[in-house]
């Protein structure tokens, strides 16, 4: 039987927030706003193991050939032009994201109800590789196996995990019903059809075992403020769902019952969904989402020119400084204390009769 639980009660700003240097009254987007944009460092990841075969030390050049875009590097595949950076700035920000998720979720990994004794799992779209290797240590005796486009992964793993370049936008090439446990998170924008890949996730599935889907909001709420419509976070979020529109590939998941609806059209019973707030900035006043969303203003803070410069420049066809400008005045409102902002988050979960 399906269920829901969602965070509908606001969330409540603290008492007595300590003084910020930021103003806290609504001011108007200034167009020639001082960008502080953070100093950028070449860290291009890659894998240095040479192979003695020659289409695999070719395969490996290509997979590390990317793309240099106003500064930062994108992998690129047949099938996705991903919009979000693989440098180690955007990577840092990853691992600050899922921390934060951490605390919200009261420090579990997943919410679906696995067996302990799972034998294998598949984190689609691993990305930094770090929800992996934290499922890994939980579960020692799974053998776990985490799939990106970008080999931005670490070497040094627990030993029941390793990570393969793949594409989920493709045929999977994993053995039907062979997982215990697949899970998927932040693939808004990537997939030009999540019926597909839910359908695609059930196929490889073993009977009894379990999928789970957890994506976010691109808008920026308030329980205190009324953003209208021309706010630099209306603004913004609108910019990127058009570039979701034009690409084929939207950014919409966590609306609605979307991800809820998707599972159960692809054959999934028993499924639930959980709504939650994530804040931004440490204005709450519980103690946990204090920490998280301070935890997510400094990813936000050093990821937003990563966010909109590819999909504003390449999609929208927007100068890079007029990029520097909205990213500014996003991080100018989201650093007000007042403005009690928060991003809304879905989590699905479903089994396979």
């Amino acid at each position: 039987m399906a269920s829901t639980t969602t965070a509908n009660e606001p969330l409540e700003p603290a008492a007595q927030p300590e003084q910020s240097h930021q103003s806290q009254q609504h001011e108007p987007i200034d167009t020639q706003i001082e960008s502080d944009v953070r100093a950028e460092e070449d860290n291009d990841s890659a894998f240095e193991t040479r192979s003695n075969i020659s289409s695999t030390a070719s395969l490996s050049e290509s997979i590390l050939e990317y793309r240099r875009i106003h500064g930062r590097t994108y992998q690129s595949t047949k099938t996705t032009d991903y919009w979000a950076p693989n440098d180690e700035q955007q990577n840092e920000g990853l691992d600050m994201i899922h921390h934060a998720l951490l605390m919200i979720l009261d420090d579990k990994l997943l919410l679906a109800p696995i067996d302990d004794n799972l034998q294998r799992a598949l984190d689609v779209g691993t990305g930094t590789g770090i929800w992996a290797m934290d499922f890994a240590d939980q579960y020692p005796s799974a053998e776990v196996i985490g799939t990106d486009i970008s080999p931005i992964q670490p070497a040094w793993v627990p030993p029941n995990l390793r990570f393969v370049i793949d594409d989920c936008v493709l045929e999977w090439t994993w053995p039907e019903n062979h997982f215990d446990f697949i899970h998927l998170r932040a693939l808004y924008g990537v997939i030009p059809d999540l019926s597909d890949l839910h359908k695609k996730a059930f196929r490889h599935t073993k009977s009894g075992g379990w999928v789970q889907h957890l994506e976010m909001d691109v808008y920026i709420e308030s329980d205190h403020v009324n953003f209208p419509p021309d706010h630099i976070f209306n603004k913004w979020a609108d910019m990127v769902f058009e570039c979701g529109r034009r690409t084929g590939r939207p950014f919409d998941f966590a609306h609605g019952h979307t991800l809820k609806d998707s599972l159960e059209i692809a054959g999934f019973v028993d499924v639930s969904e959980h709504k939650f707030k994530a804040p931004l900035h440490s204005w709450p006043k519980d103690p946990k989402l204090k920490d998280a969303g301070a935890l997510l203003q400094v990813a936000f803070d050093q990821s937003l020119e990563g966010f909109g410069t590819f999909m504003f420049t390449q999609i929208l066809g927007l100068d890079p400084h007029e990029v520097t400008v909205l990213a500014a005045a996003m991080r100018k409102e989201s650093r007000k204390r007042s403005n009690c902002p928060w991003f809304r988050g879905t989590v699905v979960w479903g089994r396979k009769p």
